[in-house]
């Protein structure tokens, strides 16, 4: 996969502990990386960190704990960095919008400032989110140049990093030989998300205690994508940064096909026709804080230039993810292994270039 390239580099991930990251480190481990992260503690019981108990260095720490980070940097001098740490939630950025500014923008410039101070250049790959575009509810996709924007303090905080980035590239990385990019992607499902105000986890923990889920907006649509369709495509991009591929330092869309854009009460059917337990109530009614009705994103130029393309349609997305969690609670199982082995076996089937 990805023409080897992975195989004995030595990977520095931020957010390791999280959702995404565990799965992008499982995945690093199965390519031959060496790989070390740098993250808080995982918050929830259970979580998919845990679950792996992967063999990888691991510093605990706050992105914005900047000595700390460096050092953790420095001691490991990685070829690859993958920054996916942040406060990630919308309706948590409503609660601590100071604390989610600080951690996604200077958190982020901090960890910028650490890929300068290694000795030789890493190349970075920089996660942001499909919300960092001034949303005006459109019914077609957004794209890369399109106007950056946000209204709750999440969005606005990926966005604020988007620019950081810019700034960052003409001021240092571009000077500095440190080849760099950052990828935005849809709305992420699979298993091990144990995070709160996500749609899935909270289905699931509803479930699994035999309670129905409320669901604040079931027609708000959403450009879901299993975890496994983004991280292909930060493995691909970092692969072209690696081979000095000018065309690869860019922003960059990694989104599900529009087909898997659909509302929150069709990802709760197809959920049900997997687990019949899965029941939810509509409290719509009484939900004061904004969040988007409308969102997609325009994936062409991924598409186009790195020839990355999603993998799973959205009803095979969802029964992957059910089924992942459905077998956690009923069999004590943890799918990652064979999901990822089911992925790249499709991957293989259809000709993907990184499988090539």
């Amino acid at each position: 996969m990805f023409k080897h390239i992975y195989k004995g580099k030595k990977v520095f991930l931020t957010g390791h502990t999280g959702f995404k990251g565990s799965w992008l480190a499982y995945w690093l481990l199965e390519l031959g990386a060496e790989v070390a992260g740098y993250s808080l503690a995982p918050n929830t019981q259970p979580n998919h960190w845990d679950l792996l108990n992967l063999p990888i260095q691991t510093v605990v720490g706050d992105i914005r704990e900047g000595e700390k980070l460096q050092k953790a940097m420095q001691n490991f001098q990685p070829d690859v960095v993958f920054h996916l740490a942040a406060q990630p939630l919308v309706r948590e950025s409503y609660l601590l919008p100071v604390e989610t500014f600080e951690t996604n923008v200077i958190g982020t410039a901090k960890v910028y400032e650490a890929v300068r101070s290694c000795k030789r250049p890493p190349v970075l790959v920089s996660i942001t989110t499909d919300k960092v575009y001034q949303n005006n509810e459109w019914v077609w996709g957004y794209r890369e140049n399109d106007r950056l924007g946000g209204h709750d303090p999440y969005s606005t905080s990926k966005a604020c990093v988007e620019l950081l980035h810019e700034s960052y590239r003409k001021s240092f990385f571009d000077k500095e030989n440190i080849r760099t990019a950052t990828a935005r992607a849809g709305n992420v499902i699979g298993g091990g998300d144990w995070s709160k105000d996500r749609l899935l986890p909270d289905v699931v923990k509803a479930t699994a205690n035999q309670q129905a889920v409320q669901i604040r907006n079931p027609q708000a649509t959403r450009p879901w994508q299993h975890v496994l369709e983004p991280l292909s495509a930060y493995l691909l991009l970092g692969q072209h940064l690696l081979e000095g591929n000018p065309k690869a330092t860019e922003s960059w869309n990694f989104a599900s096909d529009f087909e898997g854009c659909v509302p929150v009460q069709t990802i709760l059917d197809l959920m049900q026709t997997h687990w019949a337990k899965v029941q939810w109530t509509d409290v719509s009614a009484n939900e004061k804080l904004h969040e988007a009705n409308l969102l997609q994103l325009d994936s062409t130029k991924a598409k186009t230039v790195l020839q990355w393309k999603p993998i799973w349609n959205i009803a095979q997305t969802v029964a992957v993810t059910t089924n992942w969690y459905r077998a956690y609670y009923e069999y004590g199982e943890v799918n990652t292994p064979k999901d990822l082995k089911n992925y790249v076996a499709e991957a293989e089937k259809q000709k993907l270039c990184w499988v090539a």
